[in-house]
């Protein structure tokens, strides 16, 4: 459901009506279709659906029409490119809908794809959905990149340009998890190197974001972040969703060498970290699995074996330590 606390400053609230009415008048078409609040732990767009068929998404953020217009129509180019090399359903682009009646941002409906969310069914141990995600995982980062590569500010760059967001999270989690545990791991995973290029990713493999039908892969959504970045970036799933069986199955499948493992790990860390604090009372479901993740990320390193352990320099021998402050 839209939520009814804002998880932001400046969060746009639209409710089952107003957007009933946004689509009646834009759309005349599908004006007798039922329109009802789709319910979702997303942060970033409400979401409705209109019929079976059709799913709304409205940005939650921003003030400036053109801006977002243009990272709508970023979105479903972004989400056009995935749907061509992906082997299960991604959302496809039916209509862009204009401000109107008091929300004042562009916004754009696509088609429904059936399935459970990934949130709710149980896959943590299944090896057959891991390689099913492995295989999609690996269609998108076969798009060309056309020479592009990672420009932004979120994730996908390096690791160690989050620094100062990680040890801020840390600080305003410290009554929440073990934050010292998890300042010594991102000491480590922040100075991983890396030698592949940039390549398409998802960029945001939540497992709210992962349908499953009967055990299997069934779809991907919220498909219009992908792009050009650190493939790594996509291996997020090996902590936020599953455990050690399928973790293992996932990182075989995408033959993924240790250097790449741990950058999994710290862009996993970063993003759950952010969360953690963030949504503690807004969004309890996107708090919980953030800790969840970071958990996960704090026994797969206690669980490295001591010549892997070996095998990387200390960061702390080596002055690097990151620390959040006492």
């Amino acid at each position: 459901m839209p939520p009814s606390t804002p998880m932001h400053a400046g969060q746009l609230m639209v409710s089952e009506e107003q957007m009933a009415a946004l689509v009646a008048a834009q759309f005349p078409r599908w004006r007798e279709l039922p329109v009802r609040a789709c319910p979702s732990d997303g942060t970033e767009n409400a979401l409705f659906r209109i019929g079976d068929d059709l799913v709304a998404r409205l940005p939650l953020l921003g003030d400036d029409p053109d801006t977002a217009r243009r990272d709508v129509r970023r979105q479903i180019e972004a989400a056009a490119r995935v749907a061509e090399a992906a082997r299960v359903p991604t959302p496809r682009f039916a209509a862009l809908g204009e401000p109107g009646l008091g929300y004042p941002l562009p916004w754009s409906v696509h088609h429904w794809i059936p399935g459970t969310t990934a949130t709710a069914a149980d896959v943590r141990d299944s090896t057959v959905f891991a390689k099913d995600l492995a295989a999609f995982v690996l269609d998108v980062r076969a798009l060309d990149t056309e020479g592009r590569v990672f420009r932004g500010k979120g994730r996908g760059g390096l690791l160690a340009g989050h620094d100062d967001d990680v040890a801020s999270c840390l600080e305003r989690s410290r009554d929440l998890i073990d934050t010292q545990a998890l300042a010594d791991l991102w000491a480590r995973l922040r100075r991983t190197p890396r030698t592949e290029p940039d390549l398409w990713t998802h960029g945001d493999l939540m497992p709210g974001n992962l349908l499953t039908e009967r055990g299997r892969l069934a779809g991907v959504i919220d498909v219009g972040q992908a792009g050009v970045a650190d493939p790594a970036q996509d291996l997020q799933p090996a902590w936020n969703l599953f455990g050690p069986a399928a973790r293992e199955a996932f990182r075989l499948a995408l033959d993924a060498d240790d250097d790449a493992w741990d950058r999994g790990k710290g862009w996993a860390l970063a993003q759950a970290v952010g969360c953690l604090w963030y949504y503690r009372e807004t969004n309890p479901v996107m708090s919980d699995l953030a800790r969840s993740t970071l958990l996960a990320l704090l026994e797969d390193e206690a669980a490295r074996t001591p010549e892997r352990q070996a095998a990387r320099p200390d960061p702390h021998a080596a002055g690097l330590t990151f620390r959040i402050r006492p």
